[in-house]
């Protein structure tokens, strides 16, 4: 599974962007898909995660203010990011979770960043 991220860019606090990752097989086929994202000197940190079913889930930092959604039919997910913050300033990573009778693969697409000026 290759993975395609793209979206990031320069916005003023309180503005908005939309990431992408790009997919190269069918997302019906990945179970959890995901954005972690990692800020200069600090641990990636997951951001938010939604699953083959629909269901999302966020880390309290952007619940309110991210929404994740995929689009099956373009092999696509997405997160919207609306009210930014200077502190959501990293590079955010898409990620792929396929569960298969081996255990779970994780599959990791390049970094886009994202900065967010006060």
């Amino acid at each position: 599974v290759q993975l395609q991220a793209s979206g990031g860019g320069l916005v003023q606090a309180g503005g908005s962007l939309r990431l992408s990752c790009a997919a190269s097989v069918s997302i019906f086929s990945i179970n959890v898909m995901g954005w972690y994202r990692q800020a200069p000197g600090k641990q990636r940190e997951l951001v938010a995660q939604i699953t083959s079913g629909g269901s999302t889930s966020y880390a309290d930092s952007v619940k309110g203010r991210f929404t994740i959604s995929r689009d099956n039919a373009k092999n696509t997910m997405y997160l919207q990011m609306n009210s930014l913050k200077p502190e959501d300033t990293a590079d955010y990573y898409c990620n792929s979770i396929v569960f298969s009778v081996s255990g779970p693969a994780n599959y990791w697409g390049q970094g886009t960043q994202v900065t967010v000026s006060s």
